[in-house]
């Protein structure tokens, strides 16, 4: 094993020094901290200075250059609503206001449990302002998670969005010694109580409070004091309280956002839609913060988005950015070939003539801007329409991260004359520490590391693979109250260990290539990586939905298939009816079935033995015996956020489902 000595995109200096204007740091300041109020060392590089400043003197400074442009729109009784960022300024002013008037305490959070709207928003940069820390809570927590995070956090105020997840406080209000008062933004109160208030009264409480309490709590903030807590998904254990920064946020927003080409308004405003949950740093660094630093217009999704209503969104607000995790970029890979499938002969023919024309220039090496003809006719005829049908007729750049992007999905895309760019990092690095964009991309690769940010490998293998490191200003301050986590994750160097395994190419480009816990050692001490075998048998067989590998400290390897079914809208929860791209499947090899159900339990012949057939050609290729699928099995449900297998961006949860379907895997391996 060896370590890397090759540091990218970056000069060998590391100046942790640090001068706000306002006087020297605590010299005493390490490079991490466990504490709400402790300080840190900014990892600083020569080539990208940016002087660090607060989130409110971001703000100051965006509003001067853009106090007249929308912020935000919002659907009111089925018309948008938006509002200037001047007025945005005012009203996070006054919700700061109000929290300082219910007994907010420094550096004690507020917690936002609801869907993306412009008063989570306001009541995130109102809690900054104030002096606290905002920390997000996935709305699909159970009140047991609830209370986990808002009791970790010490939570002085909850803001919830409706009677759904107000149901879940008041469940746990008795349990939270640190808990002052509840505010609910959408909706009225069914039940009057003391400490809970509807989001027009909390805005006129604190109007008593004078400016200058709250001009002197902003003026005490410091770059490297913390103002966002993003707890880990916890998929390996209790989640992790990561602390960010002001400046691990306004660096962020400054530096990545441009990395992968977003515009300040005033040579282009950027219009944005928001809709993936904003307690997740991917959509809260994009949508919210981002946003505030370039004069971005944010519209607001609906609350059915992932469940389907983003398309209408899209189709109203015509984003000319937008940003998914790849599950929502699969859906839309599946919707679109599903509707392909029911249309007339002719139309299929045109869609695939003019997507197999944009994939064949996509992957051509030429960087020459002249369209030829047959390009310049399928873009007119067939590619323009799909685009415009899915609300991206003015979209140029298209964002995927959170997770890795299949192979699969990426090329179906580039056949809509659409590349997705990916966006690599963590919660731990304030979202991207790796960018792609129009002028900064490769195939499969997650991009460079964001200028004046460095990445590395550590413990590099034969093959080039090693875990991929960070360093810079993205890096966060530490894990709430955890130190041991925290000198687990950030070494003596300053560096922070991902957990992922990545190559790094000799331009720069990182490439991820599995987690180092989700490798699994066979019996033999062969270590396999699952994601590249679970990818080759999904594209080999169009009708499988989710592919799991499992064989830890086993003799072979096995898998468990799901099947491309359709989803409940109102629910999302996975029916048994498959999808007429695994009806189409089933009647190409010879069966008859509709149902996710016919095929599992009649063990339906014809498809088990397509599948048997497309798994031994992944075998073929495989590079040693021991990365052969020795046995599956097919699930009767599909995996889901509600079913435990997926988290809440839908990132596959591994653990869970080998506890879920112990059984199963447990008679693959019986003698």
């Amino acid at each position: 094993m060896t370590e890397s000595n090759e540091v990218r995109n970056s000069s060998e200096g590391q100046n942790i020094s640090e001068d706000f204007g306002t006087g020297q740091e605590d010299p005493l300041a390490s490079l991490w901290t466990t504490s709400a109020d402790g300080l840190v060392k900014l990892r600083r590089d020569p080539s990208c200075s940016q002087t660090p400043v607060t989130v409110h003197q971001m703000f100051q400074e965006s509003l001067e250059k853009y106090g007249s442009f929308n912020a935000m729109a919002s659907k009111k009784a089925g018309k948008w609503e938006k509002i200037t960022f001047a007025e945005y300024y005012r009203l996070s002013q006054k919700a700061a206001k109000s929290f300082l008037k219910l007994g907010l305490l420094r550096f004690h959070s507020v917690a936002i449990l609801g869907f993306n709207s412009p008063e989570w928003f306001i009541s995130a940069v109102g809690t900054v302002f104030a002096g606290g820390i905002v920390t997000g809570i996935y709305t699909t927590s159970s009140p047991e998670a609830c209370h986990y995070i808002a009791h970790d956090c010490r939570a002085n105020v909850i803001v919830v969005e409706n009677q759904k997840q107000l149901d879940k406080i008041t469940q746990i209000w008795n349990r939270l010694p640190h808990l002052k008062a509840v505010v609910m933004y959408k909706g009225p109160l069914l039940e009057k109580r003391p400490n809970l208030y509807t989001m027009d009264e909390f805005m006129e409480l604190g109007n008593e409070i004078p400016d200058r309490e709250l001009d002197a709590i902003i003026r005490s903030q410091k770059p490297n004091q913390c103002c966002v807590l993003i707890y880990t998904s916890g998929t390996t254990g209790k989640p992790k309280g990561a602390m960010l920064s002001h400046d691990n946020i306004t660096w962020t927003s400054a530096h990545a956002s441009r990395a992968g080409d977003m515009q300040p308004a005033e040579i282009q405003q950027e219009t944005i839609v928001s809709y993936l949950p904003l307690s997740h740093i991917a959509a809260q660094i994009y949508d919210l913060w981002t946003g505030i630093k370039w004069g971005e217009l944010v519209y607001f999704a609906e609350p059915d988005a992932l469940k389907g209503g983003l398309v209408n969104t899209l189709k109203e607000a015509l984003p000319t950015s937008h940003m998914g995790v790849p599950r929502v970029w699969e859906k839309i890979m599946e919707k679109i070939k599903d509707v392909s499938s029911q249309s007339g002969f002719v139309k299929k023919k045109m869609l695939s003539w003019a997507m197999s024309v944009s994939l064949e220039r996509n992957l051509s090496y030429s960087n020459s801007d002249l369209k030829p003809f047959r390009m310049r006719l399928a873009e007119a005829l067939v590619l323009a329409k799909i685009r415009n049908a899915l609300g991206f007729s003015r979209c140029q750049k298209h964002f995927c991260g959170a997770a890795p992007l299949p192979s699969d999905v990426m090329q179906f895309f580039l056949g809509l004359n659409i590349s997705l760019y990916q966006a690599y990092g963590m919660s731990e690095t304030t979202g991207p520490h790796c960018m792609s964009g129009p002028y900064v991309h490769r195939r499969d690769s997650c991009g460079k590391a964001v200028p004046g940010c460095k990445v590395k490998l550590a413990n590099v293998d034969e093959e080039g693979n090693g875990e991929i490191c960070f360093w810079g200003r993205t890096v966060f301050m530490g894990y709430l109250n955890m130190e041991d986590k925290t000198k687990e994750a950030i070494d003596e160097d300053g560096w922070l260990h991902s957990g992922d395994l990545g190559k790094i190419d000799r331009d720069g480009f990182v490439y991820v290539t599995g987690r180092i816990k989700e490798i699994i050692i066979t019996a033999g001490g062969e270590n396999v990586p699952p994601i590249p075998i679970e990818d080759a048998v999904k594209k080999e067989l169009p009708l499988i939905s989710n592919a799991m590998l499992v064989g830890d400290q086993k003799k072979f390897l096995s898998i468990l298939l799901t099947l491309k079914c359709a989803v409940d809208p109102d629910t999302s929860e996975p029916t048994d009816a498959l999808t007429q791209e695994a009806r189409d499947f089933c009647q190409k090899v010879g069966s008859q079935a509709t149902k996710v159900s016919e095929v599992v339990r009649m063990r339906d012949q014809a498809v088990y033995r397509a599948i048997q057939d497309g798994i031994d050609r992944v075998n073929s290729r495989a590079v040693a015996n021991v990365q052969c699928i020795q046995k599956w099995a097919i699930l009767q449900k599909d995996f889901s956020i509600s079913g435990g297998e997926f988290g809440p961006t839908m990132k596959l949860k591994r653990q869970a489902v080998i506890e879920k379907y112990k059984d199963e895997i447990d008679s693959f391996y019986k003698n």
